[in-house]
């Protein structure tokens, strides 16, 4: 059993060993004088030794190397996820760069994107795409400045922060380093400001000399590559988003979904359920359904836990030996899942991959179904020579009623009901104006829980009317009949529950207005029924941290769920919806 003095002495080599930088090796220098005075039962003793056990296990020099081969990087980075253009565009030329120069800083990405699009698998991707450790934090609740800083020593139970401790596990100065949900930070408390605390980790000017508190000597952080992961930069301080490279990643429409579910969710979820790949068949039409009818998310969360629950469903009818409803898909119809061409398209598609498996075409689900009577004792993981075929309409009884109507375009059947795209954090929401007329002196009332920016525009488009009354024909003030003047307007936005507020809602109550004018008696310049296929965009200002402005692509998306199959933008505004595929 080895004494104090050779622990000691066996520490004084590792710390040597370590390649420590003067300045560190000076304190710990210092601290091993300390601790050969001390005798082991005093207080501190524990303390420094603590100490210099971190100062000998930080990979002070130590660094992984990267994989710079960029045709293996992107092929790994295409495995991975399909579409993500912009990120791994901006990982390609960092490993292009690095290539050039060996010395090059390490980038510092923010990933925004609604809840369950991939965010964190994707900086999982880019470790391994070039070949470095990857650690991964979160920040969801954080409060305490010590959690980024650490705690100074002359605290009991002193501890170093986070970012010197995830690069103390991961063994290399330069791994792939996650700040999961930094938007979620609880900022200026009583114990700090940890978002502030953030500014010299990511801060490519003066992270190469990041002091923690519990460290009290500079590390060098310039060669992390940080991604940082958030659902909304509203809630991100601007000195912080100002040292982050912003990269917008929006949701996934009903086809990327059906491709997401057929080449990785259905797989996994087989494999997890204990279900055999040639027992159960979920054809892309019940997916479809699955995705419109039972889900209203940016993601596939949802979605996973649906397939799940129908896993589970057949698995319990399976094992309690009941007959269940199969059919055998014609070879024809078949098609192996998992292979890129099979379920991704160049440009914009998945995002996920999974190992290959036996799926449907949508033609299947019409396929006449015949009663099966298992074996007395059915063995999951046998093979079968009829696999279970889940049609649409056997979701009702395995999921229960559809959850949600995506089609509700029979809402705009009556003047004065107009149909908008919103943004919310969760992804694209639709958004309905509904706008009655009755005798009065033209007062306006807006309800439905809206903010002072919303309840202005409903001012700023009667006033518009107003003074553009003659364009679309309709009395105004000075006319023998004023339909303005003489009545009294209520513009209402359903689900009052949900508080509502944005600069681009202008452009949707005008067109209700529009539509409520034209319907009364000797104006015909505006159709008074709203066209079923046209939603308006706003897009509101050219503010760049506009809510409204972050993801076109998910208003539409969740627009084309719903039988909109054309939009109205500003013209200025018409080149980025063409950029990010909405029109």
């Amino acid at each position: 059993m080895k004494n104090d003095a050779d622990e000691i002495e066996e520490l004084e080599q590792r710390l040597k060993e370590g390649n420590l930088p003067d300045v560190a090796m000076k304190a710990a220098e210092k601290e091993l004088k300390r601790l050969r005075k001390m005798p082991p039962v005093h207080p501190e003793h524990a303390m420094i030794r603590n100490y210099l056990e971190l100062m000998a296990e930080l990979p002070w020099s130590r660094a992984s190397r990267d994989h710079l081969d960029i045709a293996k990087a992107r092929q790994q980075l295409d495995a991975d996820h399909y579409g993500l253009a912009k990120t791994k565009k901006r990982v390609l030329e960092y490993l292009a760069v690095r290539k050039l120069k060996s010395s090059l800083r390490g980038p510092i990405l923010c990933l925004v994107g609604p809840p369950g699009v991939g965010k964190t698998s994707v900086a999982r991707s880019i470790a391994t795409s070039i070949g470095r450790q990857f650690h991964r934090i979160s920040l969801g609740g954080v409060s305490d400045e010590a959690d980024i800083r650490g705690h100074r020593r002359t605290y009991i139970g002193s501890m170093p922060g986070r970012v010197i401790s995830g690069v103390r596990a991961a063994g290399v100065n330069n791994p792939v380093f996650l700040l999961d949900e930094v938007d979620k930070m609880t900022t200026a408390t009583i114990r700090g400001d940890p978002a502030a605390a953030l500014l010299e980790v990511l801060d490519s000017e003066q992270n190469h000399t990041f002091t923690d508190h519990y460290l009290t000597v500079p590390f060098d952080l310039s060669q992390v590559l940080f991604v940082a992961t958030a659902n909304t930069t509203a809630s991100i301080p601007s000195a912080l988003k100002d040292r982050m490279e912003v990269i917008r990643i929006s949701g996934y429409n009903v086809d990327e979904k059906v491709r997401i579910a057929e080449g990785h969710l259905i797989p996994k979820q087989l494999k997890e359920h204990g279900i055999g790949q040639g027992h159960l068949v979920l054809p892309s039409s019940t997916v479809t359904t699955m995705v419109s009818h039972y889900t209203r998310e940016a993601g596939v969360r949802s979605l996973e836990r649906k397939i799940g629950a129908v896993c589970r469903a057949v698995a319990l009818q399976l094992a309690e030996g009941k007959p269940v409803a199969a059919a055998v898909p014609p070879p024809a119809a078949t098609k192996t899942v998992g292979e890129p061409s099979s379920y991704a398209s160049p440009g914009k598609g998945s995002r996920h991959s999974g190992p290959g498996m036996s799926v449907v075409d949508s033609a299947v689900g019409n396929t006449a179904l015949a009663s099966v009577q298992p074996s007395s004792s059915p063995s999951i993981d046998e093979g079968a020579t009829q696999p279970l075929v889940v049609t649409a309409d056997m979701l009702e009884d395995l999921l229960g009623p559809w959850e949600y109507e995506r089609n509700l375009k029979e809402q705009l059947v009556v003047p004065g009901v107009a149909m908008g795209l919103a943004w919310t954090m969760h992804g694209g929401e639709l958004l309905f104006v509904e706008a009655i007329g009755m005798p009065g002196t033209g007062n306006i009332s807006v309800t439905g829980n809206l903010g002072d920016v919303m309840k202005e525009s409903a001012k700023l488009a009667i006033s518009w009317i107003r003074a553009h009354a003659d364009l679309y024909e309709i009395p105004a003030r000075g006319d023998a009949k004023d339909l303005i003047g003489e009545r009294d307007i209520h513009i209402h936005f359903p689900a009052g529950g949900i508080g509502k507020d944005g600069p681009s809602a202008g452009i949707t109550i005008l067109m209700t207005l529009l539509s409520l004018f034209s319907s009364f008696e000797h104006c015909w310049s505006f159709p008074p029924i709203i066209p079923r296929s046209l939603c308006s965009l706003g897009y509101g200002h050219d503010r760049r941290d506009c809510p409204a402005r972050q993801s076109a692509t998910s208003w539409w998306h969740q627009g084309e769920g719903s039988g909109c199959s054309h939009g109205w933008s500003p013209p200025r505004h018409l080149a980025r919806a063409e950029q990010e595929g909405c029109t």
